[in-house]
């Protein structure tokens, strides 16, 4: 079976006007197709040749040098096939595509999840899909997470995009509705990492990751609270760890949120709504980004999912009622006031 990788040597002098820099830069000028991280792996890993000598990535180079660079063109595994999945793509052209990813399909295939994944279904979409890494795909949602993605359609596009993600200029924003009622908004910033109890879970952690997650309050209910989300960072499972920390889990978070709390006086129809919502309540409803090629600042929405839309009905629904038996409490007073004057 194939390693997946095609391999292409690649032989060229370097320019007298390189002299003093580092090689690992001039190859970033040489090569732009390639990120600097992955130039500096192939140093490492000896596929980078300065007449005849692999050098280290921080060596300067004098100018007229024979580079031979053993590039390595990933491809997807062998094991990914092509299938005919119906997907949701908002926009498309030749370097990029935007999907809005539904509720209950995988990203890519891994453990438990051999095929029917999104991966899948953008392979049979574009069969060019096979030269780029992932597929295209640059960054995730969660199974149970709905909501915008962006593929990456060409290797330049890829090395731009995830250059955009490092840099933290990608605009994420995202739905949640949480248990608790917020009072404000606010910031979190923690690190996450690897749960030393269940490796398939995370947690907060001082010295995992840095994660930093903004939230702001869009409408109180009785016992919840609707946000918006930006991400300033993308780590595993974000969202849900953060808001698990501040005491307010997602609602439907299985993983995170606990045991199911239902709130004081609130209805049987809202009971049977949260005992029924049986994923995390939370949705990629916003994406903003510079197109990779155009250089052209771009900006997509997904519209809630349906499911969700039911939830926040109910939530509404729920407190209306409580407010109107409040008012009618009111009118009676009111009635009893005016009469004893």
């Amino acid at each position: 079976m194939s390693d997946g990788i095609n391999h292409e040597i690649v032989k060229i002098t370097i320019p007298l006007e390189y002299a003093s820099h580092r090689l690992d830069a001039v190859l970033v000028k040489m090569f732009p197709d390639y990120s600097r991280s992955r130039l500096q792996t192939w140093i490492k890993a000896e596929r980078v040749w300065l007449d005849g000598v692999t050098p280290r990535a921080r060596d300067k180079v004098i100018g007229g040098e024979l580079l031979e660079v053993h590039i390595e063109h990933e491809m997807c595994d062998e094991e990914v096939i092509a299938q005919d999945i119906p997907l949701d793509i908002i926009y498309e052209d030749e370097d990029i595509l935007v999907v809005n990813k539904p509720v209950g399909l995988v990203v890519h295939p891994g453990a438990g999840n051999s095929d029917g994944t999104l991966q899948n279904g953008l392979l049979f979409h574009d069969e060019k899909l096979h030269e780029v890494p992932r597929s295209g795909i640059v960054h995730r949602l969660d199974k149970d997470t709905s909501g915008l993605l962006v593929v990456a359609k060409t290797l330049k596009a890829h090395k731009l995009l995830v250059e955009q993600l490092q840099a933290r200029t990608v605009h994420r924003e995202y739905l949640a509705i949480v248990f608790g009622v917020l009072t404000s908004g606010g910031t979190i910033d923690i690190g996450i990492g690897r749960s030393g109890r269940d490796r398939k879970k995370m947690t907060v952690k001082a010295e995992g990751k840095q994660a930093i997650t903004h939230f702001r309050v869009l409408d109180r209910y009785r016992g919840h609270t609707r946000i918006k989300v930006n991400l300033e960072t993308g780590r595993t499972h974000q969202i849900r760890v953060h808001m698990a920390h501040a005491k307010h889990p997602l609602v439907g978070d299985s993983t995170y949120g606990g045991r199911l709390q239902l709130p004081a006086g609130c209805g049987d129809e809202l009971k049977e709504m949260l005992r029924g919502f049986n994923r995390q309540a939370l949705h990629a409803r916003k994406l903003g980004l510079i197109h990779p090629i155009t250089g052209k600042s771009m900006e997509w929405s997904a519209p809630v999912p349906e499911d969700m839309k039911q939830l926040i009905a109910v939530l509404e629904q729920d407190i209306a009622q409580d407010h109107k038996k409040d008012d009618y409490y009111l009118d009676d007073f009111s009635d009893e006031f005016t009469d004893e004057y």
